[in-house]
């Protein structure tokens, strides 16, 4: 998923250096879109795109010592006998950005994107309270790049606010990070107290000033944050104790780091030394290893979330990884330790590379008694029957009803973007479970005061708020309801779609496999889960219990009669010539058509623009006309 990592740094890193080594021996089979020739992700659609003033280039990685020596060799080498200094920087753990301004003024902000377009995301950056909005004494016009990031304190308070809502946690800073400043809505993103290190100034595409060392002085003149930790190094042997000195202070800067960017200081000498296709000769990144340990594995706990997934959780000997004492780490599934050929009583190796939650990463050795790890076929908790559906890695708790599923669904039901009753998060919900008053979601809506304030943490005024926001969440549309029924694989976006296919709860419920399968993005698999939620008797019993609470069964579907585009599902990819994204889903509907969000065989045409991405490329694989604006304009009959 977008933002959301699958493997570490590291590993991702090692899988790069592989493929580079592959296409050096097998040039034949390098292609442009390789990712060795990228230099970040796509942009993100929802955005509008933009052409950077010059490309916002990665950096080659130096692994080691050698590396960097290496790395210095061909820096003197191609500067034959002159001197020549370096500017150490901390590699700080964000998102890459340039900001530019006019007049003084900030006028516009883009995120790196692929290096050259990114996304416009000036509402976003104007909340980030450390990027002055206005500059005294610069150039007319000029930009500034940096490095957006999310200090450790703004986001271990973002996870505890996860927690207290039911929502997952999110892996690290550095994603976090770019999720917050690539979502839709600014005040988001000013909630989320990011903050932005300047590191490069430009003046038409261009650095400014004879020397970086300068221009970071320069910035910080003018109120830019420019990182304290910065040295200007005469040599290699300076700019290793640089980057010994904050491998071993790292822990104490409230920020996450990975390494430290050492760049030659002079800017002629940085043209002298040129580029290569994807990164500067001039710089390094120099990558600090992951923060690994060794412990014994003394358990594996099963966990049960809200939907009965079972995780298994290891139960280490403690143990302190970068100052941090680890005792737990998720193992995910069944399948992943299976994969890492691990038995309890084994001798393994954990990582923290900037994650907040540490990763089983080998088997360094085999326990002398070790035990294998299964499965279990009763739920730990509840002692009712375990499944483990064909094609899925995780096995489920089948009964509703679990104490450890009832509090994660009373917590998600509650949550922000569901039904949203403010006050109820896990403090509440494990007195609420534990103490009786709360057997399933449906018992919410029959609280009262004389319940709540005795609880804990609780008073008159935080009872009445609680118990006003259990009544306003009688108002809440289908949609949110279906999603906080908790039915495996519909969140948010299967909710939406299915109440404005179907109408009315009772319709989905009473649906079969393939009427289910009218529904957009409603294939066999989630019609099957929603067909089997509605087929338990204790489902169907809450679902009559809320509706005699008064929630929102039925949903109004606006139908649009004639048009040009009647019955016909249009998705838009990539940047239109003149149309904005929702300017083009707007002329789409009001043609009669409905604008869809993903690629299927039900899409009639996909209208594709500038740097258009996976969307294009499904179409031609499904065969879907691909239109260009004009034509959707024309057919539109605009």
């Amino acid at each position: 998923m977008l933002d959301s990592p699958e493997i570490s740094d590291a590993e991702y890193d090692a899988l790069v250096r592989e493929l580079q080594a592959l296409e050096g021996e097998h040039p034949e089979m390098g292609s442009p879109d390789s990712p060795t020739q990228r230099v970040g992700g796509a942009p993100r659609e929802g955005f509008v795109q933009v052409r950077h003033s010059a490309p916002m280039l990665s950096l080659d990685n130096a692994l080691n010592d050698g590396e960097l020596r290496d790395f210095d060799r061909r820096v003197g080498e191609l500067l034959g006998a002159a001197d020549y200094a370096y500017v150490g920087e901390l590699k700080l753990d964000g998102l890459s950005m340039a900001v530019r301004y006019r007049g003084g003024v900030m006028v516009q902000a883009v995120t790196r994107g692929d290096g050259e377009t990114g996304e416009d995301v000036t509402a976003n950056a104007r909340t980030i309270r450390s990027l002055p909005l206005r500059v005294e004494g610069g150039p007319e016009e000029f930009e500034v790049r940096g490095e957006v990031i999310m200090p450790d304190r703004a986001f271990q308070k973002l996870n505890a606010e996860r927690d207290a809502q039911g929502l997952a946690r999110y892996a690290n800073p550095r994603n976090s990070a770019a999720g917050s400043l690539r979502v839709l809505d600014p005040s988001v993103t000013a909630a989320r107290q990011l903050d932005f290190y300047a590191y490069l100034l430009l003046v038409n595409g261009e650095p400014a000033l004879d020397s970086h060392w300068e221009s970071l002085n320069r910035l910080s003149v003018w109120g830019f944050r420019v990182n304290k930790a910065r040295a200007l190094c005469r040599g290699l042997d300076e700019l290793a104790a640089f980057i010994q000195k904050w491998h071993e202070g790292r822990e104490g800067l409230g920020y996450e780091i990975d390494g430290v960017v050492a760049k030659v200081n002079s800017i002629s000498q940085q043209r002298q030394l040129g580029w290569t296709a994807k990164a500067p000769r001039w710089a390094i990144a120099y990558k600090y290893p992951p923060r690994q340990a060794e412990t014994v594995l003394e358990n594996i706990e099963v966990q049960v979330g809200r939907t009965g997934a079972l995780t298994p959780v290891a139960h280490l000997r403690p143990v302190v990884v970068s100052g941090v004492t680890v005792s737990r780490a998720s193992l995910h599934n069944e399948d992943e330790i299976g994969r890492l050929g691990l038995a309890i009583g084994d001798t393994v190796v954990i990582e923290r590379s900037g994650d907040v939650i540490p990763k089983v990463v080998r088997v360094q050795s085999h326990g002398a008694e070790r035990r294998m790890f299964e499965m279990p076929k009763q739920c730990p908790v509840c002692g009712e029957g375990v499944v483990r559906a064909e094609g899925e890695a995780a096995s489920r708790c089948i009964n509703p009803d679990c104490p450890a599923r009832l509090k994660e669904t009373v917590r998600f039901f509650a949550s922000r973007g569901v039904m949203d009753i403010d006050g109820v998060g896990e403090v509440l919900v494990n007195q609420l479970v534990d103490q009786g008053l709360v057997r399933s979601v449906a018992d919410l809506y029959g609280l009262t005061a004389a319940q709540l304030t005795p609880l804990e943490r609780m008073g008159d005024k935080s009872a009445e708020r609680i118990l006003r926001g259990i009544e306003e969440s009688r108002k809440k549309p289908l949609p949110r309801v279906l999603n906080g029924l908790g039915i495996p694989f519909v969140g948010e976006r299967t909710a939406q779609l299915l109440a404005e296919t179907f109408g009315s709860l009772d319709a989905i419920a009473g649906a079969d496999d393939v009427t289910l399968q009218r529904a957009d993005e409603v294939g066999e698999k989630v019609s099957q889960s929603i067909r089997a939620y509605f087929e338990n008797p204790k489902n169907r019993a809450l679902v009559e219990r809320l509706r005699a609470e008064g929630l929102q069964f039925t949903h109004t579907v606006v139908k649009r009669e004639g048009g040009p585009l009647a019955g016909m599902t249009v998705v838009v990819t990539g940047t239109l010539p003149s149309l904005s994204r929702e300017e083009a889903k707007a002329l789409i509907e009001q043609a009669g058509g409905k604008a869809g969000d993903s690629v299927s065989k039900k899409t009639s045409y996909v209208v594709a623009g500038e740097a258009a991405g996976s969307k294009l490329q499904k179409a031609q694989q499904l065969g879907i006309p691909v239109i260009d604006e004009a034509k959707l304009r024309k057919l539109a009959g605009a």
